[in-house]
């Protein structure tokens, strides 16, 4: 990244006060970048957006709905950004089956809402449009999935993801490219890192268990997931849009932002790798029914890696130290705004956390 592009420059951020969101948003106020969030409140108490103070950064900060076509367009065109990141979403798999139809009318109206508005705002050059890595129609394959895999999923969250990239990819042609918009969709894995109280997230639970003392109860031990720090795929974010702007329609395609395929690790070694860590951990498999969930599940990056010089800087195993180390602040009560701005900082530097 070049922390000269960013300076001065106008962002739109939706999803700001979510756990992904709030780590973008710090890391674009450090690098410069003049910030309008908009967003629900923070979904869980105590949040990162509130613990690291972000609102006191911002420039402008809107608690609005995605959902509302007409107030994000008037949010939109009265930000007059240079560069748009839309994160807002119902991010949660269980959450999907329960309120399929919410999900739905955030992940793909909330995404035609804020690319409707991207048309009726002269300023914006690029957007970056973040869906997920179940996204992909997914086979149980041994191998990870490229861009070019078929869209699908099985759940209301997943299959609203695929539609997101559809929406996107048709207004990329259908409007934007002809009007000098450069639109990217970015597909991560699963995140972790300090912040985040999500119910039905593993490492959170996890958190949750340790303080209280308790057992934390897993739905599917040796499910492989993409896990990474959520500063990996922020900075695949952040290294996207700059080429969006520099570059336009060369970058305005879809990009995975995922660990090496070593690093794609099934729950139970993280439980394990967590325990020696946290030796009051335990855990116990939850045999009430489930909902369907995918057992393998990794993303390829070599785009991303050959296109953009984008690669991941922490293993797992620092990931979940940095985790746990912003874990332990919270605890003691640190200045969190100054913590995870030095752990962006160490990130950067490549120095273990």
């Amino acid at each position: 990244m070049n922390a000269a592009f960013w300076r001065g420059k106008r962002v739109f951020l939706t999803g700001h006060t979510g756990f992904k969101g709030g780590w973008l948003a710090l890391w674009l106020t450090e690098l410069g970048a003049e910030v309008t969030g908009y967003a629900l409140a923070p979904p869980t108490n105590p949040n990162f957006f509130t613990l690291t103070r972000l609102r006191e950064r911002l420039a402008a900060h809107h608690l609005q709905d995605v959902r509302d076509a007409a107030t994000l367009q008037q949010a939109l065109i009265a930000a007059a950004p240079d560069l748009v990141f839309h994160l807002a979403a119902q991010p949660l798999v269980r959450e999907s089956y329960r309120s399929p139809v919410a999900t739905y009318a955030t992940n793909i109206m909330g995404t035609i809402n804020l690319l409707e508005a991207v048309r009726h705002t002269e300023t914006v050059r690029a957007v970056v449009v973040v869906t997920s890595d179940k996204c992909y129609a997914n086979q149980e394959w041994a191998w990870p999935y490229r861009e070019t895999d078929a869209l699908g999923g099985h759940d209301p969250y997943a299959s609203s993801k695929a539609c997101a990239e559809l929406v996107t990819t048709a207004y990329r042609h259908s409007f934007l490219a002809a009007a000098g918009v450069a639109v990217a969709t970015a597909r991560a894995g699963n995140v972790l890192g300090g912040g985040d109280w999500a119910a039905e997230r593993l490492v959170p639970d996890i958190l949750r268990a340790l303080a209280a003392n308790v057992p934390v109860k897993i739905r599917s031990p040796h499910a492989i997931r993409p896990w990474q720090h959520v500063l990996e795929p922020v900075a695949g974010y952040l290294t996207l849009a700059e080429r969006l702007h520099e570059t336009g329609a060369t970058a305005a395609t879809a990009w995975n932002f995922g660990p090496v395929d070593s690093e794609a690790r099934s729950v139970a070694w993280l439980l394990d790798t967590l325990a020696a860590k946290c030796p009051t951990l335990r855990w116990q498999c939850d045999g009430a029914p489930q909902p369907p969930e995918a057992g393998m599940l990794q993303v390829d990056s070599a785009l991303a890696r050959t296109r953009l010089g984008w690669q991941p800087r922490w293993t797992l195993a620092q990931a979940l130290d940095a985790t746990l180390a912003w874990q332990q602040h919270w605890q003691q009560g640190a200045d969190l705004q100054q913590f995870s701005l030095q752990q962006i900082a160490e990130y950067c530097g490549t120095e273990s956390p």
